[in-house]
């Protein structure tokens, strides 16, 4: 399956006006995946009624795809702003309640990059601290990949080093512990990068749960309960890792099945329900629940193109959606959570 995105290489080269190739290869070699099948995973049970649905989904701002902004992850400000990673532009943009955009950081070019799988450079995942500090992670497939520092005054500099030979996607904050973990999704690995000090890179957890079978494996991530939580893409499963006592990874488990393009996710409210993006020709939000059913509560009717992150803040749910399958309207979409209203808005899973 690999074989298919050396698709991608000739449109490497171009220095002039490369943004809207490489989106065009990505988004044929994204295609591509689509049309193949997908691995084998047992469908979930039928799915109970849910006690939470989403209503009133607008968007709030619209992107240019063809200048490479391309909606990938998200972090909420405590002003209900939003920061996003504009994955092709290579740039973390701010958007404010009213779907004002300001740019807050660009990340280093790269005369030729590298990256495994998708030939260009990738800005990713997104984080914030409490103080306002944002990491992101930046692929290219050379020296300057890793996780970058951005201070609330923009200064833009280098955490630590990654592996130019994988792909930092999802990230996720430990806050309590201090440190930071990253889903690589072509190694299968999920790394551990301490803030303070001087900090190192270490494989927290690996395995055959976490490593794709044709394209992306390990994607999403996020910390909740005493565990880890990460989407597998191609697998289209929901993990979870125990935080064993003195901090290593316990035994893999998957969570949930069946959830076919899941990209990042959110954990909604305090319990283990979980709003999980799934990004595929559908465009489709999925609500998990806490015993691994799913059922649809967004769609591309109402306005998800390509959805590859969620977030959940003060009962508002926002979606970024990069338009990678069809260079269709890139957005950022907004909705609230509506408490034991689901059979007005419920929609089957498919």
């Amino acid at each position: 399956m690999l074989r298919l995105f050396s698709l991608l290489r000739p449109f490497r080269p171009f220095r002039l006006d490369p943004v809207p190739r490489i989106a065009a290869a990505i988004g044929i070699a994204l295609a591509l995946l689509v049309a193949a099948p997908a691995a084998a995973t047992p469908e979930p049970p039928d799915s109970p009624d849910t006690e939470l649905s989403l209503a009133d989904p607008r968007i709030i701002a619209h992107f240019d795809f063809e200048a490479g902004e391309t909606p990938e992850n998200i972090a909420l400000e405590p002003d209900g702003s939003a920061d996003l990673t504009l994955a092709l532009a290579r740039q973390v943009v701010r958007v404010d309640r009213h779907g004002g955009k300001r740019v807050l950081a660009t990340l280093p070019d790269v005369e030729n990059p590298q990256t495994p799988l998708l030939g260009a450079a990738v800005v990713s995942g997104i984080v914030r601290t409490r103080d306002g500090t944002l990491y992101v992670g930046y692929n290219t497939g050379t020296a300057e990949s890793g996780i970058y520092r951005i201070t609330p005054d923009r200064e833009v500099s280098k955490l630590v080093d990654m592996s130019p030979k994988g792909f930092v996607n999802g990230l996720a904050l430990d806050e309590h512990l201090g440190l930071i973990y990253a889903a690589d999704s072509v190694l299968g690995t999920v790394w551990r990068i301490p803030l303070d000090g001087k900090p190192e890179v270490t494989a927290w957890a690996t395995g055959a749960a976490l490593e794709p079978t044709a394209f992306i494996g390990a994607n999403g991530i996020k910390v909740r309960g005493h565990a880890v939580w990460v989407s597998n893409f191609d697998r289209a499963t929901l993990l979870r890792i125990p935080v064993d006592e003195d901090g290593s990874a316990g035994k893999t488990m998957t969570h949930a099945t069946g959830l076919t393009g899941i990209d990042d996710f959110a954990f909604a409210g305090r319990g283990e329900t979980v709003l999980a993006a799934l990004n595929t020709t559908a465009s489709e939000l999925a609500l998990v629940r806490p015993d691994g059913t799913h059922t649809i509560v967004l769609t591309k009717r109402d306005g998800l193109s390509g959805p590859t992150s969620v977030a959940v803040r003060h009962h508002k749910v926002f979606v970024t959606s990069g338009a990678f399958l069809d260079g269709f309207d890139p957005n950022l979409l907004v909705a609230d959570e509506v408490k034991g209203a689901a059979e007005a808005a419920r929609r089957p899973s498919p």
